[in-house]
């Protein structure tokens, strides 16, 4: 979904590129006219240098070097005909343009090899979120599902936001979570959460028996990596929400381990579906007793369930206003939950000042078909 509006920023950057050459054959053509036409005591050669220097900022050694070698021959066009190659003047202006272009020219080559380490850091990126946050399918029984990450991280593909689902016999399963911070070690305890997650699924029975086994899975992992860099205890958690739909029941089962409600989006309504005894997040079940159990509402075709994490909640405009999400999805008007990603994204990015999140945000819109007609 992330994918094609990058390659095209790539091909109209490419093309900008070519349009920027235009400013430094414009300025070496301005500075040889107008130095061929100063007062013979007036010597504008050195701005030739800015040619060469302003081409290494967006071009790449070879262009750089051929504009640095224009450069060089309008000097010796201007000394030609103001005077003479030989002279003192004009063969140290020239030598002069000649070591600024070799070295501006090596910092090109050295901004290409960067730009080609990032290109494949970026390329990492992407293979690794294909991995550990895998894409959902559009389609899954009588679900139709849309999903988005935006990571908090600049230049980041994922970070420590998580979903995912799983097709079990009787329905579908999904989960929605939040890491605690943000960055690598957050992508390691999310890429924990889901690994459980999806090995757990087709076993457990119930959700209940499903988060308690994640809470096993991760709480020793989260205890040692963060005891490493001596946090304090309680530290270290992963809210969550876990979602069981069956297929033939219009209706849906809800476990919250300290995650915010889901909405559900039904005509101009958006109505959070907040369970009466939410689970503590995963990772702090030893420090409070709590009774786990998940809770049932419905869920009719035509409905439309929102998960989200609190980056989304938390996105401030200039005034320091928090996004309102609930108002911002009953107010929408529009067919499907891609649409409702769609405009609830453009709409959250528009409300923050920079256009940029404090936080990782996640998104992931799950909607009931309509039952199939019976065939005659």
């Amino acid at each position: 979904m992330d994918l094609l509006p990058r390659r095209a920023g790539r091909n109209g950057s490419s093309a900008s590129r070519h349009a920027l050459l235009a400013v430094p054959f414009a300025l070496i053509a301005l500075v040889t006219v107008v130095d061929i036409l100063a007062p013979p005591s007036v010597h504008l050669g050195p701005l030739l240098a800015a040619a060469p220097a302003v081409t290494a900022s967006f071009a790449g050694p070879r262009t750089t070097g051929g504009i640095g070698a224009v450069a060089v021959l309008a000097q010796v066009v201007v000394a030609m005909v103001r005077g003479s190659v030989t002279d003192l003047n004009h063969s140290s202006q020239i030598i002069a343009l000649i070591l600024i272009s070799v070295f501006v020219t090596l910092f090109a080559r050295l901004r290409e090899v960067h730009e080609k380490e990032l290109v494949q850091l970026r390329w990492v990126a992407e293979a690794a979120q294909q991995v550990v946050l895998r894409p959902l399918r559009e389609r899954i029984g009588p679900l139709r599902v849309a999903s988005v990450y935006l990571a908090a991280e600049a230049g980041a593909q994922i970070g420590g936001d998580l979903y995912a689902a799983a097709r079990t016999a009787h329905g579908t399963r999904l989960i929605i979570g939040d890491v605690r911070g943000k960055g690598l070690e957050a992508v390691g305890d999310a890429a924990l959460v889901l690994g459980a997650f999806r090995a757990a699924a087709h076993q457990e029975a119930d959700l209940p028996g499903l988060v308690t086994y994640l809470e096993r899975a991760v709480a020793p992992d989260l205890e040692n990596s963060h005891s490493a860099d001596n946090e304090a205890e309680g530290e270290a958690f992963i809210t969550a929400a876990l979602l069981d739909v069956p297929d033939h029941a219009q209706e849906l089962h809800l476990v919250s381990c300290g995650h915010p409600p889901p909405l559900l989006l039904r005509g101009n309504r958006a109505t959070p579906l907040a369970v009466d005894h939410p689970a503590p997040p995963l990772g702090l079940a030893d420090l409070t007793e709590h009774r786990l159990a998940s809770q049932g509402f419905p869920f009719a075709p035509g409905d439309i369930v929102l998960l989200y994490t609190d980056g989304v909640l938390e996105a401030r405009d200039e005034a320091g206003r928090f996004y309102p999400l609930a108002d911002r999805a009953a107010a929408w008007h529009g067919a499907g939950p891609h649409d409702l990603l769609r405009h609830l994204r453009e709409d959250l990015l528009a409300h923050t000042a920079t256009r940029t999140l404090g936080d990782d945000a996640a998104m992931v819109a799950i909607e009931r078909l309509p039952p199939p007609s019976p065939q005659p």
